[in-house]
């Protein structure tokens, strides 16, 4: 098993339908209350490549893509259309966009992260597959300089500085990302009939771990 470092077609994941899940244990007990509780830590995604599929040509370029991953065996990159950026979809990232991390004076290595917040309570979510090109850093509001105060870690979306940022600094960033997925199938199913008939072959597409 191994993530190759190529995303899946943007123009075939535009049309795709997907998000986030999470899983819930519930246990209602006798006298009628429940006790809900969660092992995962992150939620994870799910989505359907086959939706975006629009001609021919797309069915040959997605089995191409399959067989190149050999199935559900290699991970890759995908464009969620409907959160792909650190800030608002119509907005352009900016440095400042997501807190990674508060200096310490020590500490140089910093992970990408995003944060949703609603009312009272947040999620940071790690971002592990940041786009190359779109990374802006900043140490307390101060815009850094990629390569010669940072360095970036496409495969991990870790930020190493140079020199440690100072205690009690906000270290922020801004970027774009993709989602490390697998297929969640070995299989997919194509008739030529059925496509010009309106139907669309099934093709999950899951978040993997990394």
């Amino acid at each position: 098993m191994a993530f190759h470092e190529i995303r899946f077609p943007a123009n075939l994941s535009f049309g795709s339908v997907g998000g986030p899940e999470r899983r819930t244990e519930i246990v209602t007990l006798a006298n009628g209350f429940e006790e809900r509780n969660t092992p995962w830590e992150h939620s994870r995604r799910r989505y359907d490549a086959g939706i975006g599929l629009r001609s021919l040509n797309d069915i040959e370029t997605l089995i191409a893509f399959f067989e190149a991953r050999a199935g559900q065996l290699h991970g890759f990159r995908w464009k969620d259309w409907s959160d792909y950026k650190s800030c608002a979809p119509l907005a352009e990232p900016s440095p400042d966009d997501q807190l990674i991390g508060i200096g310490d004076g020590v500490t140089k290595v910093f992970q990408l992260r995003k944060t949703y917040l609603s009312g009272l309570q947040s999620y940071s979510r790690p971002i592990r597959k940041p786009v190359v090109g779109t990374v802006t850093v900043a140490v307390a509001s101060d815009p850094k300089i990629e390569t010669l105060e940072f360095a970036l870690s496409p495969e991990t979306g870790e930020v190493s500085f140079v020199l440690a940022p100072d205690l009690g600094t906000r270290v922020t960033a801004g970027f774009e990302f993709d989602v490390p997925v697998r297929f969640d199938t070995d299989a997919i199913q194509t008739s030529v009939a059925s496509f010009h008939a309106g139907d669309v072959p099934n093709v999950p597409v899951v978040e993997v771990r990394l």
